[in-house]
């Protein structure tokens, strides 16, 4: 499980090999993708069905969240509001950087995203249904247990660190850890969370995995297969045939940024990769090289608990 966040951890529950504690930060990576020129053509064997093919006759239903990220310009202000929040949201300098001059915009991307320990995050809903909001309240509250911080469900609107919404758009989403404060860019009247596609008919077993999912970005989670140490290698051509098709019908542009690309290390801290984490989503095996798929994670892992412990410790 991997945290924007300044503390370190190392615990991990994974199937994967093992890896060293990391310290990151963000980084873009520029995929290229270069789709078959028009009047070309691809031999193969009578009745060998090509790759997408193979895709999409069994493709099932892949509904991944979209991360919402602050927009570069605007991170000097997020992480003056992190650090307001949490002073240990402090950027660390890397040691061959120590004593030296940093660039503003350098020190955001640097800063740890993680609420003040012992905090109280209000929680206000936008739209729902009675089942709905239950569901969410269910759900959201299994980090708890784990976790020196606590949900509001009465709080109101203008008093809601996290304003949820199932109405905003057709995707999952959150605001990752402090971003929500940033009430310039996740403005009061709108949510900092959206359930798009839970409904009261959704089994349990859909709402846990995704409420619990978006509840760690609100924590301050990022993706676990954007884990640097995740050893995750995909097969380009089949990410893109698959998910600029339904339901996500993600642009090349969204596929990389939701999928591809990995955080760099030296901007987060993170426990080793967890192939169990909740906030590890599950893709088939034609994916990845290998031909291994991830798991169908819907419950927090063991790794994910000694993870947000450590985030939010309890005081003894």
């Amino acid at each position: 499980m991997t945290q924007s966040t300044t503390t370190t951890a190392t615990e991990h529950d994974s199937g994967f090999p093992p890896t060293g504690q990391v310290s990151l930060h963000f980084n873009t990576i520029t995929m290229e993708y270069r789709p078959q020129q028009a009047g070309t053509s691809q031999k193969i064997r009578p009745f060998e069905a090509t790759t997408e093919e193979r895709i999409m006759s069994k493709k099932t239903k892949l509904h991944l969240c979209i991360d919402r990220i602050i927009p570069i310009e605007q991170k000097i202000v997020a992480a003056t509001l992190a650090i307001d929040e949490y002073h240990g949201n402090q950027p660390r300098m890397p040691r061959a950087l120590a004593g030296a001059s940093m660039h503003p915009a350098k020190m955001a991307l640097l800063t740890g995203k993680k609420w003040r320990v012992g905090r109280e995050l209000g929680v206000y809903f936008m739209d729902g249904s009675a089942t709905q909001k239950a569901k969410v309240r269910q759900f959201a509250e299994m980090w708890i247990p784990y976790a020196n911080i606590s949900f509001n469900f009465s709080a109101s609107q203008n008093r809601a660190e996290i304003r949820v919404s199932f109405e905003a758009d057709d995707g999952s989403w959150s605001a990752i850890g402090t971003d929500s404060l940033h009430t310039a860019y996740f403005r009061k009247s709108e949510p900092t969370m959206n359930f798009g596609w839970l409904r009261d008919s959704t089994g349990d077993e859909e709402w846990r995995r995704v409420v619990v999912h978006e509840f760690g970005h609100a924590l301050g989670a990022i993706h676990e297969h954007q884990n640097p140490k995740s050893g995750v290698k995909w097969n380009l051509q089949a990410v893109y045939d698959y998910f600029s098709g339904p339901p996500n019908n993600w642009s090349k542009a969204d596929i990389d940024h939701n999928i591809i690309q990995k955080y760099s290390l030296d901007q987060l801290n993170a426990s080793k990769f967890d192939a169990k984490s909740i906030m590890l989503y599950s893709f088939p095996p034609e994916l990845l090289q290998g031909g291994v798929g991830t798991a169908n994670n819907t419950r927090l892992s063991t790794g994910d608990k000694r993870f947000i412990r450590r985030m939010y410790p309890k005081v003894a």
